[in-house]
């Protein structure tokens, strides 16, 4: 089992999506969040002070995959988000210990789906 984390251009998202839909993968939490990377934000001028910018929105995308899906989602993510151009986003893959859906108390790959 592997949580995938990935941080996405907000435009992005919908075309993220589709690819998702089309490896077969439905279940996912969507966060909209603030960050920066390599491109580092941006200065603006604001009321006659020049401000920089440098938390941008993202959005944030975390899924819980058994192994078979790992590759087919990061996959998904990648054919969805990618423009070329710095501020594509990254992906965090990362063992996921354990387990537990709360309605029927199974654990483990079956509680993933």
């Amino acid at each position: 089992m592997k949580k995938i984390e990935a941080f996405i251009q907000p435009e992005q998202f919908e075309s993220v999506k589709k690819e998702l839909f089309a490896a077969h993968v439905f279940k996912m939490t969507v966060s909209q969040v603030r960050g920066c990377g390599q491109q580092k934000g941006y200065t603006e001028s604001f009321r006659g002070q020049i401000v920089e910018i440098n938390l941008l929105p993202k959005t944030k995308l975390e899924i819980a995959v058994n192994e078979d899906f790992v590759q087919p989602t990061i996959d998904a993510i990648i054919k969805g988000a990618r423009t070329g151009n710095i501020g594509d986003g990254k992906i965090f893959v990362t063992d996921l210990v354990q387990c537990i859906r709360v309605r029927t108390g199974e654990t483990g790959h079956d509680a993933i789906g």
